[in-house]
């Protein structure tokens, strides 16, 4: 929860925040609902049959051009002009139905004031139909996704630039939540106030370092538990 640091209260940091910019994967809901690793094994099946190859070279090509690139879809794009959008249907063909409503997310979200925005690598489509399973739908002023970043991925600068554009926002008045401390680089430079949301329990489907606390000076603050940093947010706030 939001907690105090040397006194001074955190929700202080947030009183000038405005806009408030999130991260959807692993960020919005829990690993534990299984849905990212759904996202995952589709995209080894695209590059498997993509390329021919088998699933163990399919799964480390696929983190090869995740590295390099940023995501998997950028790599294959630059390598193998394939069609994005065909590829974003293809990975996010998956069941949604292990993601349940979350009561305490959509009353901590609701509850923000000012404006709402999520800011994501994957699909439009795919936002949606997490928003819609977690129950937070009608929460969001809008979504802006990697089809709209022109399929140039989080942390590349550009993106954030594109985003705020679009929507006319104040970086130096916004906040952001992410689940990759690198993602936060760049708000963080443009002056948002940035909150790294950790896992709780340890998903054995992302790295580690991935999952690890940050204490880089681009991560002010830390939470495992969305909903609970939101919530404490706005009781100090009262």
């Amino acid at each position: 929860m939001a907690e105090k640091a040397n006194g001074v209260s955190v929700a202080s940091r947030f009183a000038h925040v405005e806009t408030w910019i999130f991260d959807l994967d692993n960020t919005l809901y829990s690993h534990e609902s299984g849905l990212w690793p759904q996202v995952d094994a589709r995209i080894t099946l695209y590059v498997s049959e993509l390329l021919g190859l088998d699933a163990m070279s399919s799964r480390a090509l696929q983190k090869y051009y995740y590295y390099r690139y940023g995501t998997t879809l950028r790599g294959l794009m630059h390598e193998y002009n394939i069609d994005p959008h065909a590829f974003l249907a293809f990975a996010h063909d998956i069941d949604y139905s292990a993601l349940a409503r979350d009561e305490r997310l959509e009353q901590a979200v609701a509850q923000l004031p000012g404006r709402r925005f999520i800011l994501t690598n994957g699909s439009r489509g795919h936002a949606g139909a997490v928003a819609a399973r977690l129950g937070i739908t009608g929460l969001f002023e809008d979504m802006f996704d990697i089809v709209d970043a022109d399929f140039i991925p989080k942390p590349e600068a550009q993106t954030y630039a594109r985003f705020l554009e679009r929507f006319g926002i104040d970086p130096a008045r916004s906040a952001m939540f992410e689940d990759l401390s690198a993602n936060l680089n760049v708000p963080h430079q443009l002056g948002m106030e940035t909150v790294l949301v950790l896992p709780a329990t340890v998903d054995p489907h992302r790295e580690a370092h991935e999952q690890a606390r940050s204490e880089s000076a681009h991560v002010a603050h830390h939470t495992t538990d969305l909903a609970d940093f939101l919530t404490g947010l706005r009781h100090q706030m009262s």
